[in-house]
């Protein structure tokens, strides 16, 4: 895949959200009136301050929970492939090896080990993990086992995958070599990704457009289009065009704290 991409107004929409309320019971409201165009191809950012409804936006695109009100529209409909998910925890089957926890989204499928072997193959390499296909969770890092979430959410090639913080409880140097492996792997797959963080730093690093969010109730109340093309890599992060980039990320998201009700 090219790192030339086309400008953002030119690529079509994968999904949209329109008119987006969430309310729990206790009337506690997750999200009002939230709307979000996503295009095929980009990485989007979900930024904001705790409380303002990014996890709540990622489980209803994921069709785990269900809007208040408003609507979600797949360009040309959805199918079961279209959807991989990546969570802060990997979610892992303790009792399976490697492999089998990737083949998870094709046993639901109904398809077996045997007839999918190469897809996990191509996947676990893809992450670099294909001399781990038999181990088991418990023999493998923090950030192995982040690589096998990631692996099992990409393994049906999916047009989007949801990233709710996935790297928030690693250390450092591992989510910052997690961060370059993304982009590395969303540029030999092509897919969207929608990616929760708390970070301003990985946000610009990784993204397209950067949506801040405000809390009380969780709304859009910014976004942000990050320009330079891919790959990025450690000049990008320590250039003065990333600086600029973070400092206007950090206004937005100071801003967006404050509009909190």
């Amino acid at each position: 895949m090219s790192s030339v991409k086309p400008a953002l107004d030119d690529r079509p929409p994968l999904l949209t959200m329109r008119r987006i309320g969430k309310t729990f019971s206790g009337d506690i409201v997750a999200l009002r009136e939230m709307d979000l165009t996503v295009k095929v191809g980009e990485f989007i950012s979900l930024l904001g301050p705790s409380g303002c409804g990014k996890s709540t936006a990622i489980r209803l695109i994921a069709g785990l929970l269900h809007p208040t009100n408003g609507v979600i529209r797949w360009t040309g409909g959805q199918s079961e492939d279209d959807l991989g998910i990546v969570f802060q925890e990997p979610t892992l089957m303790p009792w399976a090896t490697v492999a089998k926890n990737v083949w998870l989204p094709f046993r639901l499928q109904g398809q077996s080990f045997n007839s999918v072997k190469a897809e996990i193959h191509e996947a676990l390499e893809l992450v670099g993990l294909e001399n781990f296909s038999k181990a088991y969770p418990r023999e493998l890092s923090g950030g192995m086992k982040m690589r096998v979430s990631i692996a099992r959410a990409m393994v049906t090639k999916p047009r989007l995958i949801l990233m709710d913080e996935p790297f928030a409880a690693l250390d450092e140097i591992t989510r910052l070599k997690l961060d370059n492996d993304l982009l590395e792997l969303k540029k030999k797959i092509g897919c969207t990704v929608i990616f929760v963080t708390h970070s301003v730093f990985e946000s610009v690093f990784l993204s397209d457009r950067i949506v801040v969010m405000a809390a009380r109730p969780g709304r859009v109340v910014r976004e942000l289009e990050i320009n330079p093309t891919y790959p990025r890599d450690e000049n990008f992060s320590t250039s003065t065009e990333y600086a600029n980039y973070t400092r206007l990320t950090s206004d937005a998201l100071r801003e967006a704290m404050e509009h909190g009700e």
